[in-house]
């Protein structure tokens, strides 16, 4: 008896608070993909001008890969102070955290951190570098490696360096063959 009461009182509320909907709304959802409409749609290509120049300065470039930046100019620890091609960098001085460090690396370099995301607080990878047979004098250090991605752009101003380039992980491995074994295993993709 009582699930009878309820089924009546269930059944006179929903006709008293239901929704009026117009004839024009109902049975849209069924008629999806089976409409006289057709979305003429061509997706933009993935190879651009500036593959095809094998423009590496260039972001719009390799669009279905990561690009990695490189800079032109003198590193720490490059021998002789030479230019050399190296990842943005900065010697740790007295920042609360390694990420502050990377940051204010990268911020050197691009003049702002509006467009791009740090993955993380933690650094991704570590190298120690060392003396060699070639170079006995070299200081011993650690390079750390964040991870930061540029976001809402395609185009940045890069400054306090020679040159710069944008490069897939295949052809980073171009600019730091002794490395190769290192950055295949920092790198997924």
């Amino acid at each position: 008896m009582e699930n009878l009461l309820f089924a009546v009182i269930r059944l006179r509320w929903q006709q008293q608070y239901r929704r009026k909907y117009p004839d024009d709304v109902l049975g849209k959802g069924d008629a999806r993909g089976k409409g006289d409409y057709q979305i003429d749609y061509e997706p933009a290509p993935r190879i651009t001008e500036a593959d095809k120049k094998n423009d590496r300065r260039s972001l719009q470039r390799a669009l279905d890969r990561r690009l990695y930046l490189l800079l032109y100019g003198t590193s720490y620890g490059a021998p002789d102070k030479k230019p050399v091609w190296h990842f943005p960098e900065k010697v740790y001085e007295n920042e609360e955290t390694l990420r502050l460090c990377a940051e204010s690396a990268l911020k050197s370099v691009l003049g702002g951190l509006l467009n791009t995301y740090f993955v993380g607080n933690a650094p991704m990878a570590h190298m120690t570098i060392g003396p060699t047979e070639d170079l006995p004098d070299t200081p011993s250090f650690k390079q750390f490696f964040f991870k930061s991605q540029v976001i809402g752009t395609s185009k940045l101003s890069i400054g306090n360096c020679e040159d710069y380039v944008w490069v897939t992980k295949d052809e980073l491995m171009e600019y730091f063959p002794e490395k190769a074994s290192f950055f295949n295993q920092m790198i997924i993709s």
